[in-house]
C-alpha cells in the first residue's frame, strides 16, 4: 500500500539535477523473503547480506525523500525473527552495499524504528604512537584474578582498579557506577549532511564502564581488537543519556594490546550535533604490579 510515490515540480525545467521522489507512506505486511548468493561464503559474525532468511516481515516507511543531493526518511519494521540489519552496522564495513554506495547510515529512533541518514555516520579510531608510561599500580597487592582470561573487560577493570582511569582523567574521585544496558530518555539532535532533526526515545544503549566523580561522569567503551572505525552513535547516545545527571560527561575509548592499555578521549563540541565529535587527549600505560 503506497499512498504517494512521486511528487514533480511542474514549474521547474526538467534537468538532471532537478528531480525529487517523495514516499509519504508505504506498508508491507507479512513478507517472507529468502536470498542466497551461492557464490558467496557464509559468515559467522555480523549481518550476512549474501544469505538472508526473513519471515513475517512488517515494514513501514514514512516521509522518505530521495533527490540528487540526499536520501532521508524513517523506517519501522517487525519480524518473527529478530532482524539486525540496522543494529549490526557498527562500522563502515558492515553496512550493506546500497548504504556504502549512497553514503548512508542508520540510527535507531525507538524500538524497531530507524532513520536512514545520508552523511558520515562513523569516526576513525586513532592509533596512538607515543611512548607508553610505566605506571605503578596504586593497589598494594597483585590483582591475580586479572591474569585469568583475555578480554577487554578484564583489562578495563584492571585499569580502573590500578587507578589508570583516575590518572588519565585527572580525577581521584571517580568510582564505578554505570555498567551494562539502559534505555535512553527522549532527546532530539541534528544529523546528516543536511542536519535533519532526529528524535530518539527509549533506545537501548550499553556502556562497558561508567565512572562518576564529584563533577563529571566518564563513559568508557572498550575497543574491539582490530576495529579501525566505529559508529558515532556508540558514543553519542550514552553521552546524551547520562547528561540528565547534570554533570559533564566525558567519553573514552579503551584498548589493550600486548598488556599496554591506551585511552583516547572524545568530545562533542555541540551536544545537539551528532557530527561535532573530535579527538582529545591520548595516553598509553604499562601497568606495573606492586611487589609481592
Amino acid at each position: 500500500k503506497i499512498q504517494k510515490v512521486i511528487q514533480k515540480n511542474a514549474s521547474a525545467p526538467t534537468l538532471a539535477n532537478n528531480w525529487k521522489i517523495n514516499l509519504i507512506k508505504s506498508e508491507i505486511k507479512n513478507l517472507n523473503f529468502k536470498f542466497d548468493d551461492e557464490n558467496a561464503i557464509s559468515i559467522n559474525k555480523g549481518i550476512d547480506y549474501k544469505h538472508l532468511n526473513i519471515n513475517n516481515l512488517n515494514l513501514y516507511t514514512e516521509n522518505f525523500v530521495y533527490n540528487s543531493k540526499y536520501i532521508k526518511g524513517k523506517m519501522k519494521f517487525r519480524s518473527s525473527k529478530k532482524l539486525r540489519i540496522f543494529d549490526g552496522q557498527q562500522n563502515r564495513e558492515t553496512r550493506p552495499n546500497i548504504f556504502k554506495e549512497n553514503n548512508l547510515f542508520a540510527l535507531p529512533l525507538a524500538k524497531g524504528k530507524y532513520a536512514i541518514i545520508q552523511g558520515e555516520g562513523y569516526i576513525d579510531l586513532p592509533t596512538y604512537t607515543g611512548t607508553p608510561i610505566n605506571y605503578e599500580s596504586k593497589l598494594d597487592f597483585v590483582l591475580k584474578s586479572s591474569k585469568i582470561g583475555n578480554s577487554e573487560m578484564q583489562y578495563l577493570d584492571l585499569a580502573y582498579a590500578s587507578s589508570v582511569i583516575r590518572t588519565f582523567m585527572d580525577d581521584p574521585s571517580l568510582v564505578l557506577s554505570i555498567r551494562g544496558r539502559k534505555f535512553t530518555p527522549k532527546f532530539t539532535f541534528k544529523a546528516g549532511e543536511h542536519r535533519q532533526d532526529i528524535e530518539v526515545s527509549s533506545v537501548q544503549t550499553e556502556v562497558d564502564g561508567g565512572y562518576e566523580g564529584r563533577n563529571q561522569i566518564v563513559l568508557v567503551e572498550a575497543k574491539n581488537s582490530g576495529a579501525t572505525n566505529t559508529i558515532i552513535r556508540q558514543l553519542f547516545y550514552p553521552m546524551r543519556q547520562w547528561s540528565i545527571c547534570g554533570k559533564d560527561v566525558k567519553l573514552v575509548f579503551f584498548e589493550n594490546k600486548n598488556n599496554i592499555c591506551t585511552l583516547s578521549e572524545f568530545t562533542f563540541d555541540d551536544v545537539n550535533d551528532y557530527h561535532s565529535i573530535r579527538l582529545g587527549k591520548q595516553a598509553s600505560y604499562l601497568i606495573i604490579d606492586p611487589a609481592e
